[in-house]
């Protein structure tokens, strides 16, 4: 699948953005409670996270937040990345 592109029709973005905006909310609110230390463990699906987790959690946090830009970009009609490059110059 490499260099392959693939369209999402609108009705699949939709979807795709609700899943992962609902994600992006869980994780949110799984790190807050261990941040504020009203808990000592979370638990997140099938998983159990405590404070020693919250470096991980923080990692998948920033990652959904790209995805629910990259699906909303899409839905907005604009280019899901934006590239660009840099040329280093010996002056």
């Amino acid at each position: 699948m490499t260099g392959e592109v693939r369209i999402m029709d609108t009705a699949t973005i939709k979807k795709r953005l609700e899943f992962h905006t609902q994600r992006l909310d869980n994780l949110y609110l799984a790190y807050n409670k261990l941040l504020s230390g009203g808990v000592k463990s979370y638990r997140l699906d099938d998983r159990e996270l405590t404070r020693l987790d919250l470096g991980k959690l923080s990692d998948e946090i920033k990652e959904a937040e790209e995805k629910v830009d990259e699906l909303t970009a899409l839905l907005n009609g604009q280019s899901a990345r934006k590239a660009f490059g840099v040329i280093p110059r010996d002056w």
